[in-house]
């Protein structure tokens, strides 16, 4: 087996999907006998959008959405902001299923109820068995029990409040008879309670209470327990039945250390949690991404393993950057009192400037610097096409927009050619990574192999 990816949630199914697209040989094994049910996440936003549409997978996910297309705006924790960023609302479990349907339908290999013991060993329904993997990826979620078995660091801090979230069945209507409450986030001194619906006939609930645990508590959060929350933080009841389902969380804000130790990398949650702003998933599935391609090269022979080191050089950074404003965001929502409410006002006033604002967009959008290939109108063979398309095979691309036969030489076999006519071509020819990174622009055959040898390429 040439890859092993521990945990079936968005990113590792991703994963999986990559893995196979490159040619590399996965298994993913998952604790849990059925999938998660709980709509931990609603959606996706941003840079990953767009590598969905590489994959050919965002039809799939447009056809089931909510809503699919630009977002007129976004949170940045308490602050609405106005500018447009892809988006995709789509619950998780039902991202889970289409992902799963993809890895599956590649020729992915999953197995639920398969627990990792140690790095050689796990564990299954009919008894244990050897993990004979070249490489482990862990994507099993904050509590990760590979970043554990493989002595990675997760430093960082855990909030002071406690969160409970749950789904009602119940129109959110029923909300305004509730004297003082908005729809959204409602602050009071003792924390905020939140209502709100993504669905006809859902309302989303939560109440974010300042309390002083350092860790989630233990046994399963109770409808009567949230009833009490809300009481405490609002001063009075909301109309709440049996829920759809309840959780309680604590938030942290964490980095691992590294991204690898020896053949075994992180991903996901395993890798990064935030504090606040639903940057996750967006970023764990990005992990994926980028992770993927590079594996499958190793795996199939078209890279050294030199190659696999620019995964922890190149997304680190970018979850250093989310960490940083996602604690920002934490805070701002987070500040209680006269204080807070100047903080906010202020930062709102600062963030609607039009730098401000496409700054804080582009942190949202993808936070990392490298240069992806722009969707630029392309004639291949007398026919029209995108970007999009020519990266569904998720291998290597050179653009040639000068038909230059030297360039294609250069490339190498496991290069897909494409040679196209583009009037705002940036270059005679582009050499674009799997993930859409262009990794070489010009015109230079030389350069372009030199380009080629980089780590990263």
């Amino acid at each position: 087996m040439d890859v092993a990816v521990i945990g079936a949630g968005p990113v590792g199914l991703m994963l999986a999907a990559e893995l196979r697209l490159g040619g590399a040989e996965v298994v993913v094994l998952e604790r849990r006998i059925e999938p998660d049910q709980r709509p931990r996440a609603n959606g996706l936003g941003g840079r990953i959008v767009e590598q969905l549409d590489h994959r050919g997978l965002l039809e799939r996910f447009r056809a089931e959405a909510g809503f699919a297309g630009p977002l007129p705006g976004f949170p940045f924790g308490p602050v609405p902001l106005t500018t447009p960023v892809p988006g995709l609302m789509l619950q998780q479990p039902r991202m889970e299923a289409l992902l799963a349907e993809r890895a599956l339908g590649l020729g992915a290999e999953i197995r639920r109820g398969h627990e990792l013991i140690d790095l050689d060993t796990v564990r299954g329904p009919d008894g244990s068995y050897p993990l004979e993997a070249r490489y482990i990826v862990g994507c099993d979620g904050a509590h990760s029990r590979v970043r554990e078995l493989a002595g990675i660091e997760f430093p960082g801090t855990t909030d002071g409040e406690l969160m409970r979230l749950g789904h009602f069945r119940a129109d959110v209507g029923l909300f305004s008879t509730v004297p003082g409450l908005v729809r959204g986030w409602n602050r009071r001194p003792g924390g905020r309670v939140l209502v709100t619906s993504l669905t006809p006939g859902v309302v989303v609930a939560g109440v974010r209470e300042v309390t002083e645990v350092s860790s989630e508590p233990s046994g399963e959060p109770t409808l009567g327990e949230f009833r009490d929350a809300v009481r405490r933080v609002l001063g009075t009841d909301l109309p709440l039945d049996e829920p759809l389902w309840l959780s309680r969380t604590v938030s942290s804000a964490r980095l691992a250390e590294r991204y690898r130790a020896g053949r075994v990398f992180l991903a996901g949650d395993a890798a990064h949690v935030f504090p606040a702003g639903g940057s996750s998933l967006n970023v764990g599935l990005l992990d994926a991404v980028n992770l993927g391609w590079k594996l499958a090269a190793v795996m199939r022979g078209a890279s050294d393993e030199s190659l696999l080191d620019s995964y922890h050089a190149e997304r680190h950074p970018v979850a250093a950057r989310t960490l940083t404003q996602t604690r920002v965001q934490a805070l701002l929502d987070r500040l209680t009192g006269e204080d807070g409410d100047a903080l906010r006002t202020l930062f709102g006033e600062l963030a609607a400037l039009p730098q401000a604002t496409r700054h804080l967009a582009g942190l949202l959008r993808d936070a990392d610097e490298l240069p992806y290939v722009p969707d630029l109108p392309l004639t291949v063979g007398g026919r029209a096409t995108r970007v999009a398309e020519v990266m569904r095979a998720a291998r290597p691309v050179l653009f040639d927009f000068a038909d230059r036969a030297d360039l294609r030489e250069a490339a190498g076999p496991d290069v897909k050619i494409v040679t196209a006519d583009c009037a705002d071509a940036p270059a005679e020819a582009l050499f674009v990574r799997p993930d859409g990174v262009v990794a070489w622009q010009g015109a230079d055959p030389a350069a372009l192999r030199e380009a080629m040898a980089a780590p990263g390429r």
